[in-house]
C-alpha cells in the first residue's frame, strides 16, 4: 500500500469553497448528509401498505421488502465508496453518490409493478451506501477518540430529527397527492443537499495522504479490518443490535398500526418513539468526556439488555397496552443511538490511514448483517410483538459476548492504540 499524489477530483468537480467550513455548519452538514440514507426509508413506512396494494402485491409481509432491499443492497456496496476516496478524496466520491441517489429516488416515483419498485429500491441503496460511509470516514479524518464520539453525538442528534419527522411528512405527502410523490419529494432534497456540499465543503483527505490500491492490497485493507480483535466485537455487535431494530422498523406499521389498533396515529407515535434518540445524542454528548467512550458504550449495552428483557416478559402476558410497548421500545431505541455513537468511535479507533476501507467494511457488515437480519425478524412477524421482543434480548446477549471478546474479557477497559 502505498501513498500517491492523486488526481485532484474534488477541485476539479468545483473551486476551492471561498472560506472553510465551521464546526457548526460542518455538523449540520453531515448529519443532513447521514440523514438523506434514513429518510430512503423511514418516510415510507406508512405508505406501505398501500404502495404493495396499488402494485399488485397482495402478501402482508412482502410489503417490508421495499425496506429491506434497499437496505441490504446498501450494506452490500458499502464497502466501495470508502475504500475508492482513500484513494480519489472523499469529495468527488460522495458527489457522484449523492446524485445517483436523487436521481434514482426521481425514478422510482414513475415504476408500474412491485418487482420493478425493489430493482429500483436496490440500486438506491447501493446509491445510498456511501451517505453512510463518508461521513464517518469525513469525521474521522478530523477528529478521533473522545473528539470524534462527541462531535458524532452532535451529529446523531441532528441525524435523528429524520425518523423523527419523516414517517409524519411521508403521511401527508401520501394522503395530499399520493405515495408517488413520496420519492420526488426525497429526490429533491436530496439534489438540495448535493448542491450545499458542492458549494461549501472542502476536500478533507490530503493528496498526501490518499492511498492508490490493488485488489490484493483491498483484499488486505478487509482483512486488517476484520482481523483487529479490538474492533471486530463492536462491528458485529453493532450489526446485531440493528439486526433487531431493523426487524422493527420493517414491521413496525404492522405492530404499531394494526397489532395495537394505532392506525393513522403509527405516524405520530413513531415519530415520537424516534425522536427520544435525540434526547440520547444529547446526554451522550454531555458525558462522553467525563465517562469515556467505553464505560458509555458498555453500560448502554448492558442496559439494552435488561429492558430488551423487560419486553418479552410484557409480551409474553396476556394484555400488553400499546403504551408499555412504546415506553420500552423508545427506551431501547435511545440505548440503540447510544451503543451506535460510541462503539462507531471505539471501532473506527484501532486505524488512522485506512480510516476509509474501516469505515466502509465495518457499515458493510453492520448493514449486510443487521438489514439480513432485520429482514428474517421482520418475516417473523406472527401479529405480535414476541418475536421482536425475543430477537432484541437475543442480540443483546450475544454482543455483550462480543464486546467481551474484543476488550479480553472485561468491560469498562483502556482505549486501542491507534494504527497509523
Amino acid at each position: 500500500m502505498t501513498d500517491i499524489q492523486s488526481p485532484n477530483l474534488g477541485g476539479i468537480l468545483s473551486p476551492s469553497p471561498a472560506r472553510s467550513i465551521g464546526r457548526g455548519e460542518f455538523i449540520a452538514m453531515m448529519a443532513m448528509i447521514q440523514a438523506l440514507q434514513s429518510l430512503g426509508f423511514t418516510t415510507l413506512l406508512p405508505a406501505l401498505g398501500v404502495i404493495a396494494s396499488d402494485l399488485g402485491e397482495g402478501g402482508s409481509n412482502h410489503r417490508q421488502w421495499v425496506i429491506g432491499a434497499f437496505l441490504i443492497s446498501s450494506g452490500l456496496f458499502s464497502l466501495v465508496p470508502g475504500t475508492i476516496s482513500d484513494r480519489l478524496g472523499r469529495r468527488p466520491v460522495l458527489l457522484a453518490c449523492m446524485g445517483a441517489f436523487a436521481l434514482i429516488n426521481l425514478l422510482c416515483a414513475f415504476v408500474t409493478n412491485f418487482a420493478a419498485l425493489l430493482v429500483a429500491r436496490a440500486l438506491l441503496g447501493c446509491a445510498s451506501s456511501a451517505l453512510t460511509v463518508l461521513p464517518l470516514a469525513i469525521i474521522r479524518d478530523r477528529y478521533q477518540g473522545e473528539g470524534m464520539a462527541k462531535l458524532q453525538a452532535f451529529v446523531a442528534m441532528l441525524f435523528m430529527a429524520v425518523p423523527t419527522l419523516a414517517p409524519s411528512l411521508g403521511y401527508l405527502v401520501m394522503t395530499a397527492v399520493g405515495w408517488r410523490a413520496i420519492f420526488i419529494v426525497i429526490g429533491l432534497l436530496s439534489l438540495g443537499v448535493s448542491t450545499w456540499y458542492f458549494l461549501r465543503m472542502e476536500e478533507t483527505l490530503p493528496s498526501t495522504k490518499r492511498q492508490a490500491h490493488s485488489f490484493g492490497e483491498l483484499l488486505g485493507n478487509v482483512r486488517i479490518v476484520l482481523t483487529n480483535r479490538r474492533s471486530i466485537g463492536y462491528v458485529i455487535g453493532m450489526a446485531l443490535i440493528f439486526g433487531a431494530h431493523f426487524g422493527f422498523i420493517n414491521s413496525s406499521q404492522q405492530l404499531i398500526g394494526e397489532h395495537f389498533g394505532a392506525g393513522a396515529a403509527y405516524s405520530l407515535i413513531f415519530g415520537v418513539m424516534a425522536g427520544s434518540m435525540m434526547l440520547a445524542s444529547v446526554v451522550n454528548s454531555a458525558i462522553v468526556h467525563r465517562f469515556g467512550i467505553r464505560g458509555i458504550g458498555h453500560a448502554a449495552i448492558l442496559c439494552h439488555f435488561l429492558v430488551s428483557v423487560s419486553q418479552v416478559y410484557l409480551a409474553s402476558r396476556p394484555g400488553e397496552t400499546l403504551l408499555q410497548f412504546a415506553v420500552l421500545m423508545a427506551a431501547n431505541m435511545c440505548l440503540l443511538i447510544t451503543v451506535f455513537i460510541n462503539f462507531t468511535a471505539i471501532a473506527l479507533q484501532p486505524f488512522g490511514k485506512l480510516a476509509g476501507a474501516a469505515a466502509s467494511v465495518q457499515t458493510f457488515f453492520r448493514l449486510v448483517l443487521g438489514a439480513g437480519l432485520g429482514a428474517l425478524i421482520g418475516q417473523a412477524y406472527d401479529g405480535s410483538p414476541l418475536p421482536l421482543a425475543f430477537s432484541l434480548v437475543g442480540v443483546a446477549t450475544v454482543t455483550i459476548l462480543l464486546v467481551l471478546f474484543s476488550e479480553g474479557g472485561r468491560l469498562f477497559g483502556a482505549p486501542a492504540p491507534t494504527q497509523a
